[in-house]
């Protein structure tokens, strides 16, 4: 009797036994800095965001358990599905999405507000690596195997730029172009991609929103509006250098208290942190991302298999770039797009897709040998 239980208490916890439990731990922590965070920059008050955020975090970690007991082959299988499911989404956003702040990016479902956009970079990453899997290494950089991956890239970038969300667009064409390049395509043609980007500046600019063109003069020059789209930047950059070494206090920084700084929940979370944790508390953040980017690529590097190696790469590239977009951007050395902190910020869909990415990046990384040709 006492095998049988022993068996079966083996049996339950085998799934947790060979989860990669560093990166499940440092996901977590950062999660639950997040909660610290906003509930200080609530002044100390778990309302209204900080119990949210601590239930969508717990709802993360059990996701992620969950999504890394799955089958290697079942990501395979249902990463074309996946990809048109939420490019139909994105298609409804364009059609019935529900507009906020002069921007349509949501689906209304009633009891939450949804944001395809978000998981288009998981989507597209999977698709795109289950596309190059099938590939042979000689043959990656043929022009013909380069036109279906730009256009996977293409429409939900310009679908998601009409929304209008630049900041999101840009990310999701660096997920796209991450998993492009590491699958081996030649750097001749990313070297031409960025000469016809800059060729094409001009064009773009006559076709960008005023505020748009005015965030990227701003961020030249935050001086010429300080009061209107240059405050941001000034207000953010205050709070970050007001924090001195050991920061203000848990709660007391007061640039956030006073509501100085604007959006200090969302995009300008690392600001609040930072005036109130100091250097020292920003240089451990730092770190713990850096731990977690290092654990993600030492995964990578272990898939055998191109498709899982091309995915969490690329996830991993793809997490990397929204913490240095949002730091630069925060400290006013990047335009202000709209990119918020991974796992720290507050909002539901942006963290759901994040947790999701690691719950996937595991599931490989349990089945580092599985086989696919099934």
């Amino acid at each position: 009797m006492s095998h049988s239980n022993s068996f079966n208490r083996e049996g339950l916890l085998e799934p947790f036994n060979n989860l990669h439990k560093p990166l499940f731990f440092c996901v977590g922590l950062l999660g639950l800095i997040g909660v610290v965070v906003l509930y200080s920059v609530a002044g100390g008050d778990f309302s209204p965001w900080a119990w949210r955020h601590g239930v969508r975090v717990v709802a993360g970690l059990a996701l992620i358990y969950f999504i890394s007991t799955l089958e290697l082959r079942t990501f395979y299988v249902l990463a074309y599905p996946v990809f048109g499911l939420v490019l139909i989404l994105l298609v409804g956003v364009e059609l019935f999405g529900a507009r906020h702040m002069g921007a349509q990016r949501w689906l209304d479902l009633g009891f939450m507000q949804l944001q395809p956009s978000e998981f288009m970079r998981l989507a597209l990453v999977l698709a795109l690596a289950r596309f190059y899997h099938r590939i042979h290494q000689n043959d990656v950089s043929h022009p013909l195997n380069l036109i279906v991956p730009l256009a996977m890239i293409a429409v939900p970038c310009m679908l998601v730029l009409n929304q209008p969300d630049l900041g999101t667009s840009i990310m999701l064409a660096g997920a796209g172009l991450s998993v492009v390049f590491l699958a081996g395509v030649n750097v001749r043609y990313f070297m031409a991609g960025s000469v016809a980007i800059i060729a094409a500046i001009p064009i773009v600019w006559q076709n960008m929103l005023t505020y748009q063109k005015e965030r990227v003069l701003v961020f030249l020059n935050p001086e010429r509006d300080p009061l209107g789209a240059g405050y941001h930047i000034i207000q953010s950059k205050i709070g970050i250098g007001s924090g001195g070494v050991f920061g203000k206090g848990l709660a007391q920084g007061t640039q956030s208290q006073l509501n100085f700084l604007p959006e200090r929940h969302t995009d300008f979370i690392f600001s609040n942190y930072a005036e109130e944790m100091g250097f020292i508390g920003a240089l451990a953040l730092l770190a713990l991302f850096l731990l977690t980017l290092f654990f993600i690529f030492r995964i990578a590097n272990q898939m055998r298999h191109t498709f899982s190696r091309l995915a969490v790469a690329s996830m991993g590239f793809s997490i990397s770039i929204y913490v240095l977009v949002n730091l630069a951007m925060v400290m006013g050395l990047a335009p202000v797009v709209g990119v918020p902190l991974p796992f720290v910020s507050y909002g539901g869909t942006s963290l759901l897709t994040f947790m999701m990415s690691i719950g996937v990046i595991l599931a490989m990384e349990r089945q580092t040998m599985a086989d696919l040709s099934k």
